[in-house]
């Protein structure tokens, strides 16, 4: 278990065990990690055995029953099993039943199967509670299509059939349907009883219906069925009108006249003033009233809820203090209280209310134990919110999809996606569909750790349970397969969404074509692209030109490669860059003549080629090797003067990829015989070139034409020049041999050349030498690199003054904004171990592994090559390759 941390104060623990619990503190920030475990463990031990408690008030029946209902659909199978439990069925039971449920469903699956049962009629108690769980779930339809088919029955007695009906509807929110239906009982001299008066005069009161409010009022008063429960309703009529005065004035009333005042008159008056924000006439009510000997349970519950809605959780909290010497607000307003607080991350009013609910023994329901989950994870108790989570069974509850959805977030967020996938994987297999953003969130942590089978398990299990992820956790799902080779399934993935009408996304049909391309499938990759496109996505150059690759491993690729033009032009017209990606891709694909073939095609239909179209057709004849045949392209366009600079400069970079330095020194000369300035690029593909041929002096001279043309040294060149100052001996002796033909700038770069070999002499102070070089170009990661390399091969310093330099050139890259890499690590990790500093060198390559540079030529085997013998005077991580 991790170490408990530390959110909160100190708080007190409770040992809740049956019948005695007592405080320790058990959120100290101590350091023994065994103190804190034991007193996580008692934390989730005291609420297991709290929530265990609430099996003395539920009775074990009831549980069991919705454990059937719960678990199928099936009536046959229902009928069996309930059977099984020989229930004892009287309205009593089944009230506690249907008060027990945790979904409508269930609760109806109960109460249908009752009312099949010989020797049980539901009574219109029974009916009244269905009706109120159908209306708390505003499944009004649902309800008005039972009282329809129910009126619709015969062989009933007529008296109990209306007084049902007249009842549902007035529930249903029908009032002027079950006005109806009482007036055609007065015609056949019927009459509502006493329960079912008090039902419509309660629905008229909430519908706002206070003409027939008072009619059914005064027929209840001349049949002499007033009661504490009409006070109550006539009061709450009242506070609907908002006559305030009048409601106060009849409460008086009520104690004056001697009829006597009922807990249910004040709750009503005081929830009436509450909803309606006047809680400091709500409290003068209270303190009227509570002298006179009527129990105030219910005012302060509607007191309490009312604030709470309001946002008025200080006022909330004081009212709880008041009731300390009473019996204290239920378990329903204990949660909407703790629920506010939670929130708004109050936890030690959430701990102290939890402790309350636990010293007054109230039995906990499913909330409270949502509550518990939230209030754990909020305080860092996350592993001891999954092991309370594990073990609701035992307490027949269940979590509820908010819950869900914080515990998912909160694992995901400690890094625990181990968890977050079980805990959302079992919230789907119960039958809770958790948040679009949960599932995301678990979705995205196991695509970061490459969880495959995870990822499929939870996509099937979610389709089970007919919950259909979005369409981009899908498409994450099917770039992570892509990515780690289970193409496969990605591919199935991809035809589930296609199923359910939704659109995979362009990254992921990019990902799957470029997995299809690894394992060789032309096929597959190509209808992938063309549907791809149907589905209104662009595919990038690459993508294409993965495709067209595959064709040529294809039987018949030229016809293939072919019939894919033509679809491509039947579908986006004759459009240029249609051509183009053709002779892109079958360029790269090394296809010269092919690319040709669609170039001569684009002519032929009164297509100008554009520049690009043009630089690619060159490209696809260099990338071959076929030098004259690019060359001669090239003079053909330049004799039509279609050849301009973009196209000679791709020829120039070309030619030096292919290691044509001499050709292309020429087409730079054309270029400047004709007065235009090659680029940048060009000139570092040629020093590139000619530093790898060992042909310093003509280095030199492009160095110096680059400065003549009024460029700035780039960080590539310089890094370049420095780099091959280590490793040729005679390049600084072409620098002094041309210095007549230098200009100054020149000839200080020809001075840090001197500064860095180590054929030559000494190395300055690295200060002056790191302003030096940033007065000659940007400095980057690269140049402090061998910046450190620099320092540590200069002979005539002391070892440990030279290690000390390296250091501070670290430091001041790391201030500079830049990172260190695997070379910079390697050079200070060789440095240490060659001087024999072996336990820096040891801390070094320990930092390097931490910071992920550790591989075969790092880290610790570095630091145990370099102890063993003398590192070459230049090392492997200086060599330069194509990507420098």
């Amino acid at each position: 278990m991790n170490r408990i941390r530390v959110f909160i104060t100190p708080l007190p623990c409770f040992d809740y065990c049956y019948n005695n619990y007592r405080y320790s503190s058990f959120l100290s920030p101590l350091g023994n990690d065994n103190v804190h475990q034991l007193r996580a463990h008692d934390v989730v031990l005291a609420f297991k055995e709290w929530f265990k408690s609430r099996q003395r008030y539920v009775r074990p029946s009831v549980d069991s029953i919705y454990v059937i209902l719960n678990n199928t659909d099936d009536a046959v199978v229902i009928d069996s099993e309930l059977s099984k439990l020989e229930l004892r069925l009287d309205e009593r039971f089944v009230l506690d039943v249907l008060n027990s449920g945790e979904d409508v469903l269930s609760c109806l699956k109960f109460f249908d199967w009752a009312g099949r049962q010989r020797g049980f009629l539901h009574t219109r108690a029974t009916f009244y509670a269905i009706f109120k769980i159908l209306s708390k779930a505003k499944l009004m339809t649902l309800m008005t299509d039972f009282l329809d088919s129910y009126r619709k029955q015969s062989g009933v007695c007529k008296t109990r059939f209306y007084n049902t009906l007249v009842m549902g509807y007035a529930v249903a929110g029908k009032p002027d349907v079950a006005l109806r239906l009482f007036g055609k009982m007065r015609f056949h001299g019927l009459d509502l009883d006493e329960y079912c008066y008090h039902v419509l005069l309660n629905a008229l009161a909430e519908q706002s219906c206070f003409d027939a409010f008072d009619m059914v009022a005064k027929q209840i008063e001349f049949r002499g069925l007033q009661s504490s429960v009409t006070h109550a309703v006539l009061v709450k009529g009242l506070c609907k009108k908002k006559e305030w005065d009048r409601a106060e004035s009849y409460t008086r009333d009520l104690v004056t006249s001697g009829v006597g005042l009922s807990e249910a008159v004040i709750g009503t008056l005081v929830a009436g003033l509450c909803k309606d924000k006047m809680f400091e006439r709500a409290a003068e009510v209270v303190e009227e009233f509570g002298g006179s000997k009527v129990p105030l349970h219910t005012a302060y519950n509607m007191w309490i809820r009312d604030l709470v809605r309001a946002g008025e959780l200080e006022g909330a909290l004081n009212i709880l203090k008041k009731m300390k010497g009473l019996d204290g607000p239920d378990v329903f307003r204990y949660n909407l209280l703790i629920n506010k607080l939670l929130k708004k991350n109050r936890h030690m009013e959430v701990y102290d209310l939890l402790m309350e609910m636990m010293e007054r023994r109230l039995c906990p329901d499913e909330e409270t134990m949502n509550c518990v989950l939230c209030f754990f994870c909020k305080i860092g108790l996350v592993d001891e919110a999954v092991h309370l989570y594990d073990a609701k069974v035992e307490f027949g509850l269940s979590a509820n999809s908010t819950t869900y959805n914080f515990l998912i977030n909160t694992l995901c967020a400690e890094g625990n996606t181990v968890e977050a996938y079980r805990v959302l994987r079992g919230s789907l297999t119960q039958g809770y569909i958790p948040g679009q953003n949960s599932f995301s969130i678990v979705a995205d942590a196991l695509c970061r750790e490459g969880k495959v089978d995870e990822m499929k398990d939870l996509v099937l299990v979610a389709l089970e349970r007919n919950f259909a992820p979005s369409s981009s956790i899908y498409s994450k799902f099917i770039s992570a397969m892509s990515k780690n080779n289970r193409v496969e399934d990605g591919y199935m993935l991809h035809g589930q969404l296609n199923q359910l009408n939704k659109v995979t996304s362009r990254h992921a049909y990019m990902s799957l074509i470029d997995a299809f391309k690894k394992t060789n499938r032309g096929d597959i990759a190509i209808r992938l692209l063309i549907e791809m496109q149907e589905k209104g996505h662009d595919p990038t150059p690459t993508t294409f030109k993965h495709v067209i690759e595959l064709l040529f491993d294809m039987d018949n690729p030229e016809q293939k490669f072919f019939r894919m033009l033509e679809i491509q032009l039947s579908r986006q017209g004759q459009k240029r860059q249609v051509y183009r990606l053709f002779i892109f891709a079958a360029g790269h694909a090394k296809k010269p003549e092919l690319a040709r073939a669609v170039y001569d095609k684009m002519s032929d239909g009164n297509i100008t080629p554009d520049v690009k179209t043009n630089v690619h057709m060159l490209l696809s004849y260099l990338k071959s090797q076929r030098t004259a045949s690019a060359v001669r392209f090239f003079n053909d366009l330049k004799g039509e003067r279609k050849a301009g600079k973009k196209l000679c400069q791709s020829l120039i970079i070309g030619l030096c990829r292919m290691n044509q330095a001499e050709m292309a020194l020429s087409y730079v000369k054309e270029m400047k015989r004709d007065n235009e300035t090659p680029s940048l690029r060009c000139y570092e593909e040629l020093v590139l070139v000619l530093c790898r041929n060992n042909k310093y002096d003509e280095v030199v001279n492009v160095v110096d034409d680059t400065i003549r043309d009024g460029r700035t040294l780039s960080t590539f060149i310089g890094n370049l020049l420095l780099l091959h100052s280590f490793r040729a001996e005679n390049l600084y002796y072409y620098w002094v041999r041309s210095r007549h033909n230098t200009t100054s700038f020149s000839w200080e770069i020809g001075e840090l050349i001197r500064a860095f070999s180590p054929y030559i002499s000494d190395i300055p102070d690295i200060e002056d030498l790191e302003e030096v070089i940033q007065q000659l170009f940007p400095m980057d990661i690269f140049t402090y690199n061998l910046l450190i390399r620099r320092v540590i091969m200069a002979k005539r310093i002391p070892k440990e003054r030279r290690m000390e330099r390296a250091c501070t050139l670290f430091m001041r890259l790391r201030q500079k904004g830049l990172e260190p890499n695997k070379m910079t690590y390697d050079c200070i990790v060789h440095g240490f171990a060659k001087f024999g500093m072996k336990s820096e060198a040891k801390i070094w390559s320990e930092e390097m592994e931490r910071r992920g540079f550790a591989s075969p030529k790092s880290g610790k085997v570095i630091y145990e090559r370099a102890s063993r013998r003398d590192p070459k005077p230049i090392p492997q991580c200086l060599m330069i390759d194509d990507d420098f």
